[in-house]
C-alpha cells in the first residue's frame, strides 16, 4: 500500500464527528515533550567514561524563550480534561469502571518501559561494562517523563468532581486552583520565605497541573466562551510578563542545573500563567485548526502520533540514550556528548535529533504493544513485570 493511499484511508476511516482540532492540539503537545528533552538536555563525560546530565540553558540563558514554546503541558492537560469529560459523559455504567479503563491505558506502557530497563541495567553493566554513573543517569532520564503520567493519573481519577465543578461554576472552577498556587508561591518566595517549610512547595503539584485540565472539562461542557478565551490569553500573557519582569521568576520553564529555583518541579505560578495563555489561544484557534486538519496529508500524522502517545512519552529518552551510551566509548562528540555550552553544540544537537526520532520510531514498532490490553499475558508474567518495574523505580529514585 502506497503512502498516499494510506493517508487517504486514514482520513476516510475518521468518523465525521471526530474533533480533529483537539487531536491536533494533543499531537502538538506530545511532540513538544521529546523535542524539549532532546534539545534542552545534554550529556557530559567524566574520566571513567560515564555520562551525566547537562543543559545548554546553564551557559546559554538566551535559549530560555525556547522553553516557553516547548513547555506545552498546559495544552496537554487542557485537551486531556476535554477528552476525559466527553468520555465520562458517554460512559454508561459505574464511574469506577470508566476510571479503571482509563488508568489501565496509562499504566501498561509505564510498567513496560520500567520492566525492560530493569532487565537492561545488569546486562549493560556486567555484560557490556557500561559505567555505573551512566546507568544512574539513564535511569533518571527514563523516570523523568513518568512523573507526568503519575500526576495525570491522579487528576484523571478526579474527573467526576471536575465535571461537577464545571457544571456549577463553568470556567471559574479553575480559579481556586490558580489562587492556591499564587498563595503558595507568595509564601515560599515572599519576605518570610525563610520561615516556610520546604515541603510546602509540594502543595502546588495537584492544583498546578489540574488548572488547565479543569478548563478543558469546562470547555467540553460548552462553558468556555470566546470572551473567556480572550481573558485567558491576555490575562495569562500579562501575568507571565509581570512574574518575569517584576517578581523575578526564573526565565526557563524547565529546571536548569545549579539554579536554586525552578518553575516546573513543582509548577510555579509562571507555569499556570503560560497554561492560561495557551488555553485561551487553543480555544480561539480551534475552528481554524479543525479546518486545516481536514487535509488528509496533515491529518494522518496527527492520528499516528495520538495512537502512539504513551509510546512517545515513555520511550523518547531511551531513544536518545540508545545513541549516547554506545558512542560514549569514543569520547566527546559534538551535539551528543560533551559540554552543551556553545551555539555550535545547539546546531549539532539539531542535526542529531532526526537520529533520535528514527530510533524512537524503531523502538515504537515493538514497544507499542505495551499500550494494548494484556489479555493473553499470564499472571506470572504480569507479576514478574511488576517486580522488575518496582526494582527499577527503587534504583532510579534511590
Amino acid at each position: 500500500m502506497s503512502l498516499a493511499h494510506s493517508v487517504r484511508a486514514i482520513d476516510a476511516r475518521t468518523p465525521a464527528h471526530r474533533d480533529r482540532a483537539i487531536d491536533g492540539l494533543r499531537a502538538l503537545a506530545l511532540l513538544a515533550v521529546p523535542t524539549g528533552h532532546w534539545l534542552l538536555g545534554g550529556f557530559t563525560l567524566t574520566a571513567d567514561g560515564a555520562i551525566h546530565n547537562a543543559s545548554p540553558l546553564s551557559a546559554l540563558g538566551g535559549l530560555a524563550p525556547v522553553s516557553w514554546v516547548l513547555q506545552m503541558l498546559g495544552i496537554f492537560f487542557l485537551v486531556g480534561g476535554f477528552a476525559s469529560a466527553l468520555s465520562y459523559a458517554r460512559h454508561d455504567g459505574p464511574a469506577r469502571d470508566w476510571l479503571k479503563g482509563r488508568l489501565a491505558r496509562l499504566g501498561r506502557p509505564v510498567l513496560g518501559v520500567t520492566a525492560v530497563w530493569a532487565a537492561l541495567l545488569p546486562l549493560l553493566h556486567h555484560g557490556f561494562g557500561v559505567p555505573y554513573g551512566t546507568l544512574r543517569t539513564a535511569s533518571t532520564l527514563v523516570v523523568q517523563p513518568l512523573w507526568f503520567v503519575g500526576v495525570y493519573t491522579v487528576i484523571t481519577a478526579l474527573t467526576p468532581y471536575c465535571v461537577r465543578a464545571a457544571r456549577r461554576l463553568g470556567v471559574w472552577a479553575a480559579a481556586p486552583l490558580i489562587g492556591t498556587v499564587a498563595v503558595v508561591d507568595a509564601l515560599r518566595y515572599g519576605p518570610y520565605a525563610d520561615a516556610v517549610p520546604g515541603w510546602l512547595s509540594v502543595v502546588n503539584i495537584l492544583p498546578g497541573w489540574m488548572f488547565a485540565y479543569q478548563i478543558g472539562v469546562a470547555w467540553a461542557g460548552g462553558r468556555v466562551t470566546r470572551r473567556h478565551a480572550w481573558g485567558l490569553l491576555l490575562g495569562g500573557a500579562a501575568l507571565f510578563a509581570a512574574l518575569l519582569l517584576v517578581f523575578g521568576y526564573p526565565a526557563s520553564m524547565v529546571g536548569v542545573p545549579g539554579e536554586a529555583r525552578t518553575n516546573s518541579h513543582p509548577p510555579s505560578l509562571l507555569v499556570l500563567a503560560l497554561a492560561a495563555a495557551q488555553s485561551g489561544a487553543a480555544v480561539l484557534l480551534r475552528e481554524r485548526l479543525g479546518r486545516l486538519l481536514r487535509r488528509p496529508a496533515l491529518w494522518a500524522p496527527v492520528v499516528v502520533i495520538n495512537l502512539s502517545a504513551m509510546t512517545i512519552l515513555c520511550w523518547h529518552q531511551t531513544a536518545m540514550l540508545a545513541a549516547a551510551i554506545p558512542a560514549s566509548s569514543a569520547g566527546e562528540i559534538t551535539g551528543l556528548l560533551g559540554a552543551p555550552d556553545t551555539v555550535g553544540w545547539v546546531l549539532a544537537r539539531l542535526a542529531w535529533m532526526p537520529v533520535f526520532a528514527g530510533l524512537l520510531v524503531l523502538f515504537g514498532r515493538y514497544t507499542r504493544h505495551f499500550e494494548s490490553p494484556w489479555a493473553n499475558t499470564g499472571t506470572a508474567l504480569r507479576a514478574t513485570a511488576g517486580m522488575l518495574a518496582a526494582g527499577f523505580a527503587v534504583f532510579a529514585l534511590g
